[in-house]
């Protein structure tokens, strides 16, 4: 039998998710120990669920609308948080995290060849099950897919879309439990609330207004991205909402032509962030997982330690070993396994947990959701021509 969900009924069960997963996080302390968001322990409910009952009770389907937009909605929000004095102030951060990020690609794709060779495979599913899908997640994992399987790589795409549903379970998981490690085992401390509200815009709520201004920003964006497209570039849908979000809030800044307050502007976000992780739980294909070989559940395991090891070392070390740093290892985990909105998912678990961390928050999005698509687009695409 099969079930196809329209988008109201995606959205009731997104609704639900959120709810389940507030009830479950009360129920087992454990998720809450581990850092799980609220988000990612209702949508996991629906993804083992439909992964148990698929074709055996009952085979679901989902449509995706309202998921994508959502996406693109939420990255707007991050757009709208780019304010040029900030970035200013957070530029060598901005700076440290990339390179880092931009390296931690490059060691995923070497480590994925180095393994898939050495058990006999192509050295490109290595790339498929690197950046490609990690660091890249699936609209990468979607995009450079038909490349590969144009080299003669066959069922690239499968494969790259089944390592970014592997990620991105992943990284929602552990990301908040590698950040609250690192605080709770090195005593750290941030902000208290009550300093950090002190300091927040005193702007009159304009909650309506901010909902007005991300909707031209992602009418706008579109228009944007497609133009993007057909110039040849390959990047994610939302970086044209993104980038018009920060135009129009950098102009607003700078001439006056409206306050917005970054505390609504975050609760926008949040809404969305929380709606979109629990749809794209729902729409997540674990079966496909249940189909992977052996070598490459290998190839994945030991990107996650990898990648674990990482943000206890070279980004706690290199973003400052401070408070910061370890809710920006969290984010880290975030985009590098899964996707930016797995990141900040697990930075806003932390931070209400143990305190604001504002620096994590500017530039874990700017560098997980647009600086390393660029970079990591070139590494992709330089090894793809260095291995046909």
């Amino acid at each position: 039998m099969l079930w196809k969900l329209n988008s109201p009924q995606v959205l009731g069960l997104a609704c639900l998710g959120i709810w389940l997963g507030g009830r479950l996080k009360r129920a087992l302390p454990l998720l809450d120990r581990l850092n799980v968001p609220v988000p990612i322990a209702g949508g996991m409910v629906f993804a083992l669920a439909a992964l148990a009952l698929r074709d055996r009770v009952l085979n679901v389907e989902a449509d995706t609308t309202l998921r994508d937009l959502l996406m693109v909605a939420f990255m707007t929000t991050i757009g709208l948080s780019a304010r040029l004095q900030l970035l200013r102030r957070g530029g060598g951060a901005v700076i440290k995290l990339l390179a880092i990020s931009t390296f931690a690609a490059v060691l995923q794709n070497v480590l994925g060849m180095g393994m898939a060779a050495a058990m006999g495979l192509d050295a490109r599913l290595g790339i498929l099950a690197g950046s490609v899908a990690l660091a890249g997640g699936p609209a990468t994992a979607v995009a450079f897919g038909g490349t590969f399987e144009k080299l003669g790589v066959r069922g690239a795409t499968a494969v790259a879309m089944a390592s970014a549903t592997f990620g991105i379970a992943i990284a929602g998981l552990i990301g908040g439990y590698i950040g609250g490690r690192l605080i709770v085992g090195r005593k750290l401390k941030g902000e208290s609330h009550s300093a950090r509200q002190a300091e927040q815009s005193t702007t009159a709520a304009n909650l309506p207004g901010i909902v007005v201004i991300v909707g031209i920003a992602v009418g706008l964006g579109n228009l944007l991205s497609l133009a993007m497209e057909r110039i040849g570039l390959i990047l994610p849908a939302y970086i044209g909402a993104m980038i018009v979000a920060a135009v129009i809030r950098n102009l607003g800044d700078r001439f006056g032509w409206f306050d917005l307050a970054q505390s609504e502007i975050d609760l926008v976000g949040r809404v969305a962030l929380y709606l979109f992780i629990v749809m794209a739980l729902i729409t997540l294909r674990l079966w496909e997982l249940a189909h992977l070989a052996l070598p490459l559940v290998a190839i994945l395991s030991a990107q996650v330690a990898m990648c674990w090891a990482m943000c206890l070392t070279i980004v706690y070390w290199g973003m400052g070993r401070n408070y910061e740093s370890a809710v920006t290892s969290a984010g880290f985990c975030g985009y590098m396994l899964g996707i930016t909105a797995n990141a900040v998912a697990c930075m806003e678990e932390l931070v209400e947990k143990f305190g604001p961390a504002p620096q994590s928050f500017l530039v874990v999005p700017v560098v997980g959701a647009f600086l390393i698509d660029f970079t990591n687009s070139m590494i992709i695409t330089a090894l793809a021509n260095l291995t046909r």
